[in-house]
């Protein structure tokens, strides 16, 4: 389900068994509630890290027009302290041994970036966006650091749904298309054939009421992407 920085706090989806399987097909989308400290940058773009620029703090109407700057499709700098490979090897990995890699930039996309409360240097936003999205880089584009940084839904899951009790596999892919399969289609599916279904690109597979996988599109019929076993 992804990870969360250090100071986060907030949802992480935990995929148990065979679930794990089906962590790939989840929707990437992220929501978060977030504090930033402007006007002042560090080296982590966040509260853990050592101060390394002091800027002007932003009126309100200059920080909601650079907020509307970052809404959409939008190619971000990961921050240095991070998990984004380069060469095989972790960025927070080169900047700990103090060396100077420089980060790829990235596409990704941003929902939404609306300003929930401003007390100046302190600014509570709420932010959506895409997987891969960075809020510490958000941070730094708007000229500061994270100081609080909450996960409040990681793709279909809500924090409000958190609890102790495992929830069914199939709630992870319930975006996708439905197809329910015959006794006999069953056989062929879990046996790794394909069975004659006009079908989406991709769908979650069941026969009666148990969910037993994922199927793809290939030509005119359906093929077992990910099958689960009972």
């Amino acid at each position: 389900g992804g990870t969360l920085d250090p100071l986060a706090t907030g949802l992480l989806v935990l995929g148990v068994g065979r679930a794990t399987r089906l962590l790939e097909y989840m929707p990437g989308d992220k929501t978060y509630e977030v504090e930033f400290h402007l006007g002042l940058l560090t080296e982590t773009d966040d509260a853990d890290g050592p101060r390394i620029e002091e800027r002007p703090v932003p009126s309100r109407v200059e920080l909601e027009a650079a907020a509307a700057k970052l809404v959409g499709e939008i190619v971000q700098k990961p921050p240095k302290y991070s998990a984004v490979k380069v060469e095989g090897r972790k960025l927070y990995e080169y900047a700990r041994k103090g060396k100077d890699v420089e980060a790829p930039e990235r596409r990704v996309r941003v929902d939404e970036l609306t300003l929930l409360a401003y007390d100046p240097p302190k600014a509570r936003f709420l932010v959506r966006g895409s997987k891969g999205l960075y809020v510490r880089s958000i941070a730094r584009d708007l000229g500061g650091h994270v100081t609080e940084l909450r996960r409040t839904a990681s793709g279909p899951f809500r924090i409000e749904d958190a609890g102790p009790d495992l929830l069914p596999m199939d709630v992870a892919v319930m975006h996708l298309p439905e197809v329910r399969l015959t006794t006999e289609e069953l056989h062929h599916f879990e046996n790794g054939r394909t069975v004659e279904r006009e079908v989406e690109p991709l769908v979650r597979v069941y026969c009666g009421p148990r969910f037993v996988g994922i199927g793809e599109r290939s030509g005119s019929v359906l093929k077992p992407r990910k099958v689960i076993q009972a």
